[in-house]
């Protein structure tokens, strides 16, 4: 039995259904919520692992769960949504959800994301990520102490904006970061000219990490919404 607990918060029975047999099929824990306060309840009371969360729920909205979850943890939050416009997108990243996955889905996207999300979570769970020192992913090492970066063994010689933009991005791994999120964490606002901005320094960013333009290797561009750093095995 895989010991990663789901919670799994859906009113249509049918979709439920389906997430439900899919975890059971593939040996996962999970628990089930039918609206938003049944939600927090069974979160505060089980502390799941990951929440999968549907918007549209009876009794309020799937922001606000994601808000009120957010006043006390940091537990993964997968959006399952129906609202498929890049503003609702968002709204629910903001409010602190992890990922957004779109209806209908596929057995094999959910289950993907579920992967992404549990490397996370043993990232945390080891320490190797904000509270560590020393970085690492794929070829590339991030000494925090000493304010360096490395591909390959070799130095990265990068701007004070690209350095802050690769330590929010290696804080996060495996997280989609909206725009809003990172324009505030460098300037401290989110207008569209910081947006404009940050698509430059990701731009530059990207050439000194990726040695295909084409592919994303390190950073992956989620469009109209932001960008989010890949685990390298």
């Amino acid at each position: 039995m895989n010991k990663t607990l789901i919670l799994t918060v859906e009113d249509d029975r049918p979709v439920r259904n389906l997430i439900v047999t899919t975890l059971k099929t593939h040996d996962y824990k999970y628990l089930t919520a039918e609206n938003g306060n049944e939600a927090v309840m069974e979160a505060a009371s089980h502390n799941p692992d990951i929440i999968l969360l549907d918007l549209g729920l009876p009794d309020m909205d799937g922001i606000e769960v994601i808000k009120r979850i957010r006043t006390w943890s940091n537990m993964p939050i997968i959006v399952i949504s129906a609202r498929s416009e890049e503003s609702d997108k968002i709204e629910a990243l903001d409010a602190g959800a992890d990922d957004y996955l779109t209806k209908p889905f596929s057995v094999e996207e959910l289950l993907a994301r579920l992967r992404v999300t549990e490397r996370r979570l043993k990232l945390m769970r080891s320490g190797t990520e904000a509270g560590a020192p020393v970085f690492i992913n794929g070829d590339l090492k991030i000494d925090y102490a000493a304010g360096c970066a490395y591909l390959k063994g070799e130095e990265l010689h990068l701007t004070p904006i690209e350095y802050k933009l690769l330590c929010i991005l290696s804080h996060n791994v495996g997280k989609v970061l909206t725009h809003t999120y990172i324009t505030q964490q460098i300037w401290g606002s989110s207008w569209e000219k910081d947006i404009a901005s940050l698509r430059v320094f990701m731009a530059t960013l990207r050439k000194k990490l990726e040695t295909d333009p084409g592919s994303a290797q390190y950073i992956q561009t989620h469009i109209g919404i932001g960008y989010r750093m890949l685990r390298v095995d």
